[in-house]
């Protein structure tokens, strides 16, 4: 007997009950957990207290290692260079590749200081400098997620940060590759086998061994994510990522195949990843959904593409794409495909996306590999505020102040009055002392 559940969800945007269903199918728990909070607290206490003992065994317990000194966590840069020799010449040159064009891409958002001068000969203006170290996080083991290393480690070095610390967990020992390769290809300058996050701990205290930094980026599991959390202040962090997300738009005249393998890009990352349709063609929402039907059982990650779909996916139809911009700027969508005729037509009215693929010809995975733009972005709606990973996140903006003596003196009689106002008198008369005597 065939299986009469629906692989994906249909509403319809002029239901009545449409906006119950999408905040419902929109609803997501970030990382909250008690239980994942106590085991991470007492790893960051432990660390912060007992330094390199207590990452060393963590990292035996958890990665089952056997390791005996920090020292031996420390990847040699010789073994970087190793891997790119080693893996396949086609995976080297997609590297390659790849890095080329995102710090391409980035050389672009690389800011510059400024100043100008008053006509009284006070000058003011923004000193840009960038980070001293920055910590990358990069999931390990036998998984390989190069683009991650490239796109968080690119625009560190593009903004000029002098060393960039990676930390990768490698259980039972195992390392990637592919990853070390892209370590060595990106400028990373020290890679340590340590994950979790007592990894997180280390960057953000510091050990014996191991760099206190000053900004921790980087995708991990919910322990990871938790520490990341708790750390922040002490440290900068990039975001508290919540699961992959894609939404597209389309007329209906995109081939339904290509529609449904887009969805189904972000469906095969994990169960809570999500996957939205909007169209007003309700005869080609159809269509995309007998795509995914005949497609899904060919995808290697089908399981989990199906649940994702199951639980988080849907195909809305809408009156027309007035109302498709108007549903996606209330999704603010991680990755925004505009598989339309003209998507420059749509693009004014598009207020919220952290990425947004233009046309037929641009679906969302070359965009989290090789186009240039970032990949790290903004997901479950933080769009609303918050911007791709870049150049500027690693960059510090100091102002510049240089009051000439007739222009402190024209400011002095300002701040004066506003600092009595305020009940502050050494501020006032600090001011006060440097007004021009008559």
């Amino acid at each position: 007997m065939p299986d009469p559940t629906p692989l994906i969800a249909r509403l319809n945007a002029s239901d009545s009950d449409f906006n119950a269903r999408l905040d419902a199918l929109l609803e997501w728990d970030s990382v909250s957990d008690s239980k994942v909070g106590g085991i991470v607290d007492e790893i960051l206490h432990a660390v912060k207290t007992r330094g390199d003992a207590a990452v060393v065994e963590y990292t035996n317990r958890l990665d089952r290692r056997d390791v005996r000194e920090a020292s031996e966590l420390l990847v040699p840069v010789s073994e970087l260079d190793r891997a790119l020799k080693a893996i396949p010449a086609d995976q080297r040159q997609a590297l390659e590749t790849a890095a080329e064009r995102i710090r391409g891409y980035h050389a672009r958002q690389r800011q510059e200081s400024w100043e100008y001068t008053e006509a009284d000969g006070t000058r003011l203006g923004q000193k840009i400098t960038a980070m001293n170290r920055v910590g990358l996080y990069v999931p390990g083991g036998k998984a390989s997620y190069p683009s991650s290393v490239l796109m968080n480690a690119i625009p560190a070095k593009v903004a000029g940060v002098a060393e960039l610390v990676m930390v990768v967990p490698a259980p039972d020992g195992q390392l990637n590759d592919m990853v070390l390769a892209a370590a060595a290809v990106a400028g990373v300058d020290k890679v340590i086998t340590i994950g979790g996050a007592q990894a997180v701990a280390a960057l953000a205290y510091g050990t014996e061994t191991l760099p206190k930094v000053d900004k921790i980026v980087g995708p991990g599991n919910i322990f990871v994510a938790t520490a990341k959390r708790a750390v922040f202040g002490l440290v900068d962090i990039d975001m508290i990522a919540g699961p992959s997300e894609i939404l597209v738009i389309c007329d209906g005249q995109t081939d339904p195949d290509w529609i449904a393998m887009d969805l189904f890009s972000q469906a095969e990352h994990d169960e809570q990843a999500q996957s939205i349709l909007i169209s007003p063609d309700a005869e080609f929402l159809g269509k995309v959904e007998a795509a995914m039907e005949r497609l899904l059982p060919t995808l290697e990650r089908a399981d989990i593409a199906r649940t994702s779909l199951a639980n988080r996916g849907a195909l809305i139809q809408v009156a027309d794409m007035k109302q498709a911009l108007a549903v996606s700027n209330r999704v603010a969508p991680e990755h925004l495909e505009l598989s339309v005729a003209d998507p420059e037509a749509l693009l004014p009215e598009v207020q919220h996306a952290g990425a947004i693929f233009m046309g037929r010809y641009t679906p969302e995975a070359l965009g989290d590999y090789c186009a240039g733009p970032n990949h790290v972005l903004p997901t479950s709606g933080t769009a609303r505020f918050s911007s791709p990973l870049g150049v500027y996140d690693f960059q510090k903006r100091s102002s510049i102040i240089h009051c000439s003596a007739q222009g402190a003196s024209e400011l002095a009689r300002t701040a004066s009055v506003l600092a009595r106002g305020e009940a502050l008198e050494a501020h006032a008369r600090s001011a006060e002392y440097r007004i021009l005597k008559d």
